[in-house]
């Protein structure tokens, strides 16, 4: 115990204090010092009030007498404390000694992992030394006759190399998942890391064959790195909580937990909050939030103090996109990345020997059967606390339900492991940038990437899917491997020994894993090294690894006969590469992935469509861009039906069309969908919307909107038939006799009604499902666009509903728009000053009308927009935006 005194420089304070040192003396306590510290320099004041204010749901004036009068509760230097506290002497130094008693080294309390249950007989270790072997013969065959050669010295050397670190257990909750999830058909692959590795491909705990693919094993486990290997493992998203529970029963509630994530304030978040501090009222508030997103451009406050002044080679400064006073903007500023909240991390769980509580504190998750820790993944590290990655993957989820219907409706059992390899179709089609859907290369930019890429084998898909990322893009990687690729540009290396590292991708460095094999081969790094040196690099506090490390490559290259500016070079390449590059083994699970569901979508294209709307939300387009796709390769998408739909998306007829689910219907959702199918099935089909009503208990609601989506003409109903009764048959109870419900018969009690137009049928479909089956709301626009010159040319005018904004990072303050209209999508390209003299249209038009200019090259198309105006379409907005 002791007493406690602190100076921010108020009235009356050096008399409290001097009454708290005497007290202190009195008592026989020590007398401390401290800052009270709320924030770190005297600037932050006024910030720190304002989060004040957040904290207590006020505005600053109603904070005002409750909050203090100046900025002095900052941090101050040992001699500024000193001197502050010349009178009491000793208090400072107090201070110094309570701080070092209570420091520790967190390793103090790691805990180790459960001991894994294994037969009599075994140890952990020889436990999965005997399981891999048993995998290594499925996948490799018989030792000796190895379908890969060398297959079997790498299993030697991994199992040796786990046996000494001590992690035979990690592998073995990590394989008690993965079996978990094969035994319950979920979709499970490791992904990541754990691709690296022969044991777990041996395993069955990924599908990338490391000793083919030439994948380095020290990028995954080596001697010293620091604790266990990282092994993410992506679930099918829908059942991934059934994973996650199977780990809490496994090992028990107390001793597993999820890892926190620290939310930080983003644009939208901080201007709400900061908005409201300043006293804003709430429609301000969401009207400023709403002119906001991740890449808007510059602030009013964060503009350059010369409006001339050029953050881009050739590209001007333009004012900002919003009129948010400054006010505002310098607070909301300030606040980005601060922490906001708590919340679970998408995956992490960590399990222990003993109750996670005793090593970190644990609260109840708001969602039922979690618990948390309060750390987020750093913090676990730190303290040692092992981490699971189970992370739900919503393609997984999509093949999943497309290996079901493709063995429902063609007879064929397929999976992962038994599609069709290196289809010569599949890679036509991806040439062709036939992608909407497929994972990963759906993007704006994979599809442009495509037709210039022609992937014609696996490795081009993994290409594929490493280059267009924000670190090859800005390490200027892409143009130059796809000029070498296409034999414009001659492959050269910065060094002859560099050229067995980058061979495959013709002297671009692509990979996390060649950053590694070029300190290997210039430097005689080790492996385990060469690893340690990624990771220096790629850390933004390594700067006393990256320096000893730096000697240590030097030394290396001078050995190899590489000095001078030769060596600054390459290091300096080296050192740019550890932040951009992406895992080659990421890159490969990901292409397994990539060359599925291109096979699906190629050969069954309706159970392609009907799989992807079935694991909504998920991929980068909406359901409607996808039905449309799907029509446009041929594929009959069919409306809702109460007496004919399941409550997903089904298959019906021969060849087979989508019938959309009555799930998906606006105010019926998944149980109710459920209901009506499951008392259909049970009892026969429903003969009139009161029936429905009697045997389902459907509200008024959910009768108006299956009649809006046209569920019910099965009946014989039009839509504004089935609306006129909606409200009557809505009284029909199963307490009520049949044919009692007054106005439950249209065709005796409804006046004649117009039948809806086909525009508004379109309208309707919009409303109750968000996707119109009889073709794109701008067909009913396209004579009129004709007549306005919406045609091909030079100088062209496009228009089309909006489907994506986009601005990249790295892309300048260049926004990018697609538009789809029933012949499908084009991408335009907006520069920021046209953004800027459009933006209110751009930002928040449904549909658009663009006048620009063509830009073709290898194949692909694109618009550079100079005007653009509203186009009125009666369509609601469903636009991805800026994600």
């Amino acid at each position: 115990m002791a007493v406690e005194i602190t100076d921010h420089g108020h009235p009356g304070e050096t008399d409290r204090n001097d009454a708290l040192a005497a007290l202190a003396l009195a008592a026989g306590l020590p007398l401390v010092a401290t800052g009270n510290v709320h924030y770190a320099v005297p600037g932050a004041a006024r910030l720190a009030a304002t989060m004040a204010a957040v904290r207590a749901r006020r505005s600053l004036d109603e904070m005002d007498g409750w909050l203090p009068a100046a900025g002095t509760a900052h941090l101050r230097s040992g001699a500024e404390m000193a001197a502050r506290f010349a009178r009491y002497p000793g208090a400072v130094e107090q201070a110094a000694r309570i701080g070092a008693a209570c420091a520790f080294d967190l390793q103090l309390v790691a805990p180790r992992l459960p001991d894994f249950p294994v037969p009599p007989g075994h140890t952990e270790a020889s436990w999965l030394r005997l399981l891999t072997m048993q995998g290594a013969v499925r996948r490799y065959g018989p030792a000796g006759r190895e379908r890969v050669a060398g297959a079997y010295d790498q299993l030697a050397h991994e199992l040796t190399l786990i046996e000494q670190l001590g992690f035979p257990g990690y592998f073995l909750i990590v394989h008690d998942i993965v079996e978990y999830c094969r035994r319950h058909r979920i979709l499970c692959q490791g992904r990541g890391s754990a691709a690296n590795s022969a044991v777990c491909y041996a395993l069955g705990i990924t599908g990338v064959d490391a000793v083919s693919f030439g994948l380095l094993f020290e990028r995954f486990l080596a001697p010293e790195r620091d604790g266990p290997p990282d092994i993410d493992l992506d679930i099918e998203s829908g059942r991934r909580e059934e994973v996650i529970q199977y780990v809490y029963r496994r090992y028990g509630r107390s001793r597993a937990a999820q890892v926190a994530n620290v939310i930080t304030y983003r644009r939208r978040s901080a201007v709400r909050d900061v908005a409201r501090a300043l006293g804003f009222s709430p429609g301000q508030q969401d009207a400023w939030s709403r002119q906001l997103d991740r890449w808007s451009l510059p602030t009013r406050s964060a503009l350059p103090a010369q409006p001339t002044q050029t953050a881009v080679p050739g590209q001007s400064i333009i004012g900002p996109e919003h009129d948010i006073p400054s006010a505002v903007t310098r607070l909301f500023e300030q606040l980005q990345g601060f922490p906001r909240h708590l919340g679970i991390h998408s995956g992490g769980m960590v399990i222990c020997d003993r109750p996670v509580g005793e090593v970190v504190p644990v609260e109840w998750a708001r969602m039922p059967g979690r618990t948390v820790i309060q750390w987020d993944k750093d913090d676990c590290a730190a303290a040692g606390l092992v981490k699971f990655d189970l992370l739900g993957l919503g393609m997984l989820a999509m093949l999943h339900k497309a290996f079901d219907l493709i063995r429902d409706h063609h007879g064929r059992d397929l999976d992962l492991s038994s599609i069709p390899p290196e289809d010569p179709a599949v890679y036509d089609m991806l040439c062709a940038a036939d992608s909407v859907g497929v994972f990963q290369v759906e993007s704006r930019a994979q599809m442009a990437t495509l037709p210039r890429l022609r992937p014609r084998r696996f490795y081009d898909l993994v290409i594929e899917v490493a280059l267009i990322r924000p670190g090859p893009i800005q390490g200027g990687s892409v143009h130059p491997y796809i000029r070498r690729r296409n034999g414009a540009e001659e492959v050269t290396y910065p060094h002859p020994l560099l050229r067995r590292s980058l061979a495959k991708t013709l002297g671009v460095p692509l990979f996390q894993e060649q950053l590694m094999q070029m300190a290997i081969d210039i430097a005689g790094f080790s492996p385990a090294e060469a690893d340690e040196l990624r990771r220096a690099m790629g850390s933004k506090r390594s700067a006393e690894r990256v320096g000893r490390l730096r000697g240590r490559l030097y030394a290396g290259m001078a050995a190899s006969g590489i000095t001078g500016a030769l060596a600054d070079d390459l290091y300096t390449k080296l050192s740019a590469f550890a932040n951009f590059g992406f895992p080659e083994s990421h890159s490969v699970s990901f292409a397994l992935l990539v060359y599925a569901s291109s096979w699906i979508k190629l050969y069954y294209p309706a159970v392609f469509c009907a799989a992807l709307l079935n694991a909504q939300p998920m991929g980068f387009y909406s359901p409607q861009s996808l039905v449309a796709d799907a029509r446009r390769h041929g594929v009959e998408v069919l409306r809702p039906d109460v007496n004919a739909s399941a409550a997903q998306a089904s298959l019906v007829g021969v060849p087979p069309r989508v019938r959309l689910g009555l799930a998906g219907v606006r105010r019926v959702g998944e149980d109710l969908a459920r209901r009506i199918v499951e008392l259909r099935r049970a009892d026969g089909p429903y003969t009139d919307m009161a029936d429905l009503v009697r045997r389902t208990g459907v509200t008024v609601d959910q009768v108006e909107a299956l009649a809006t989506a046209g569920a019910f003409a099965c009946f014989g109903l039009a839509r504004r038939e089935a609306l006129w009764a909606a409200g009557a048959v809505a009284q029909a109870r199963p307490d009520r006799l049949d044919d009692m419900v007054f106005g439950a018969d249209v065709h005796t009690v409804a006046p004649y009604l117009p039948g809806m137009s086909a525009v508004e049928e379109s309208v309707a479909d919009l409303w109750a499902t968000g996707i119109t089956v009889a073709g794109y709301p701008t067909r009913f626009l396209r004579e009129r666009l004709v007549a306005q010159g919406v045609t091909a040319g030079r100088r062209v005018l496009v228009a089309g509903i909006v489907t994506h904004r986009q601005r990249p990072a790295t892309a300048a303050g260049t926004t990018f728009v697609n538009l789809e209209d029933e012949t499908g999508l084009v991408n335009v390209i907006c520069s920021p000053g046209m953004w800027a003299r459009h933006r209110t249209v751009a930002r928040t038009a449904t549909a658009l009308i663009v006048r620009g200019r063509v830009e073709r090259a290898a194949g692909v198309v694109n618009v550079i927009a100079e005007r653009m105006w509203l186009l009125p379409v009666a369509a609601p907005r469903q636009s991805r935006d800026f994600r």
